[in-house]
């Protein structure tokens, strides 16, 4: 008796189809679905790629935007006393804010963290002065130092009687990070002018207010250099007055 014969081999070649590999076969079966319907894969792959390119354009536009320019140099000193509206060259707010000069202040009319920066590149070591009132009694008074000249939160953030005037703090990149430094035990005075001074030497940036030590930050990675050289002015909600901006380089040691 003959061995039954199969059905594909009675088949002539031309009938005789290849199966593919089932999927216990592993990288052999996937490979052959892939393989099996190329322009649908570039189909679904096509979208998606084009969804990521729109994502990712405002990260793009930050990348290759440059540095923040600058129009001033340090030593740099700026008392107000001029029109209204001449803020001049040295000053920028790149996000709003409706800053301008009033009396012989710089008026910050409640700006929501849209600082008005100088246009100058500070040194490593630096001191800062100004003097800055708060015409009311939830405070709220702010800057920004070793930030990149345009955005909020780029560098030191400093703010006395934030919160409704429950905190001041120094904080590192995000004003309501965990590494902030704060205390809670003075509030600002409506009407009352103070005397900041702001000054890094090396890794340590110190706060003084009317010639008293006020906070400190230790920082093993101390921001600075291009994108972390630049200082601001700022406020939340409230109307803030600042005069008698003073930039003036240090040496390290004290």
């Amino acid at each position: 008796m003959n061995a039954p014969t199969s059905p594909t081999a009675e088949r002539g070649p031309e009938q005789q189809t290849e199966v593919p590999p089932r999927s216990g076969d592993g990288e052999s079966y996937g490979a052959a679905v892939a393989g099996a319907h190329p322009l649908k894969s570039r189909r679904i792959w096509i979208p998606i790629a084009v969804l990521l390119a729109i994502i990712n354009v405002p990260f793009l536009h930050l990348a290759l935007r440059g540095q923040a320019d600058v129009k001033a140099a340090v030593p740099f000193s700026d008392d107000f006393e001029r029109a209204p509206t001449a803020l001049g060259d040295a000053w920028k707010a790149p996000t709003g804010g409706s800053w301008r000069i009033q009396e012989g202040w710089l008026y910050s009319p409640g700006v929501k963290n849209n600082p008005l920066w100088l246009q100058a590149a500070l040194p490593r070591d630096v001191a800062v002065e100004f003097d800055v009132r708060a015409e009311h009694a939830s405070g709220d008074i702010k800057c920004e130092i070793f930030g990149d000249g345009r955005g909020h939160s780029t560098g030191y953030v400093l703010i006395f009687g934030g919160w409704s005037n429950t905190i001041s703090t120094i904080a590192r990149l995000d004003e309501h990070g965990a590494d902030r430094k704060e205390r809670r035990d003075r509030k600002v005075e409506k009407g009352r002018s103070y005397h900041f001074r702001i000054e890094r030497r090396g890794g340590r940036l110190e706060w003084m207010i009317d010639g008293e030590r006020f906070l400190a930050f230790d920082d093993p990675a101390p921001l600075s250099g291009p994108g972390h050289d630049r200082f601001g002015l700022s406020s939340w909600a409230t109307d803030v007055f600042f005069d008698n901006v003073s930039v003036q380089p240090l040496s390290q040691p004290l």
